[in-house]
């Protein structure tokens, strides 16, 4: 029996709804289980390796996951400095100036351009103070950040099984698309890890290059907290499109309202811009490539999709998710159009089928 077209996908709306469904009611749990699935991808190899040397797999695991902690809590050490040296200086005089920028800009939109912005008396500083600038919330921030504590608890417990039990899901996957050849599908998913793999370490080279350029740019401009700043701005590279104009946006406002003259936050803005552009046109080219091979509209509309169910943690995932659902799809002929909607425009079908 042939399942008419209109069935097939009315079937596949209700099927999207059920999953975002899902994906609301469930991030406590899908959250860092999607973040631990990456980690597991990028921690698969050192593993392989560990086990050549005839390693026991749950203790190559164990190994993995430690240096991983180890990484990441220099990263929160590093992160929670910056943030202290930085709420250091809010206390001083750093926060009146940036209420008297709020009172002067406001007084200028509404004299020239008659739009009230709702700051006469500035910004409600000791509101703000209390919520960045006290000594104790630094570490809160990172967590909030990172997520829940129990995200941060369930993160290495999901790392860990996931690679010892790596196998074991490979195997089910063949199961699942039983009409191919094991050994076929098993190579496809090896495909899939290396290329989420190649992304995610490239990606990773990307964000730390654009983070110790943008910090020596800063440096070079005497823009204080230049470290915070410029790291920050790598590290928001990793959301498309977005990413790179909030990392500029900072550091302009910064060095508006602490420097007497607008050539320090337009150098900012020119120097990001130039930065962005080698970036896009050599640097992700380059080390990344086009590993992902994902159409632009589908990138930014995954974007917002990510961004309104998970928020910032969620356009940082979709990505990679978009990316293996591509992969996924490309396995089975009847979800194969999906992946070449997901996918770059091929000019050579138009050019073949314009010729015929």
């Amino acid at each position: 029996m042939v399942i008419p077209g209109y069935i097939k996908a009315v079937f596949l709306s209700l099927l999207i709804i059920i999953i975002i469904f899902v994906m609301i009611m469930a991030k406590p749990i899908l959250v860092p289980l999607m973040v631990s699935g990456y980690i597991a991808m990028l921690l698969t190899s050192f593993c392989n390796r560990l086990e050549k040397f005839k390693v026991p797999r749950s203790l190559a695991a164990f190994i993995a996951l430690l240096l991983m902690t180890v990484i990441l809590g220099a990263f929160v050490w590093f992160v929670v400095s910056q943030l202290k040296n930085f709420s250091d200086d809010l206390k001083g005089g750093l926060a009146q100036k940036l209420n008297d920028f709020a009172i002067n800009a406001d007084a200028f939109c509404q004299r020239n351009i008659a739009f009230d912005l709702h700051m006469e008396k500035g910004f409600d500083i000791p509101k703000v103070m209390t919520l960045i600038s006290n000594g104790e919330n630094e570490i809160g921030f990172v967590i909030t950040a990172l997520g829940t504590l129990s995200n941060v608890i369930l993160l290495p417990v999901f790392v860990f099984f996931l690679l010892i039990y790596r196998d074991h899901f490979a195997i089910f996957v063949t199961k699942v698309f039983k009409k191919q050849q094991n050994s076929e599908l098993l190579d496809q998913m090896g495909s899939i890890r290396k290329v989420i793999h190649s992304y995610l370490t490239g990606a990773g080279k990307v964000m730390l290059i654009l983070g110790v350029v943008n910090t020596g740019v800063l440096f070079a401009l005497g823009i204080k907290h230049a470290i915070f700043f410029g790291m920050l701005a790598g590290f928001l590279n990793i959301i498309p499109y977005l990413g790179p104009g909030l990392g500029a946006t900072l550091p302009f406002v910064f060095a508006l309202v602490t420097k007497d003259s607008l050539f320090y936050p337009f150098a900012i803005v020119v120097s990001f811009t130039l930065i962005q552009f080698l970036e896009s046109a050599y640097l992700t080219p380059k080390i990344t490539g086009a590993n992902v091979h994902l159409n632009a509209f589908i990138t930014f509309l995954g974007l917002l999709i990510g961004g309104a169910i998970w928020g910032i943690v969620g356009m940082i995932l979709i990505i990679p998710t978009i990316a293996i659902l591509k992969k996924l799809f490309e396995l089975s002929p009847e979800t194969e159009p999906y992946a070449y909607l997901f996918g770059e425009e091929d000019l050579r079908w138009f050019r073949k089928h314009s010729d015929n």
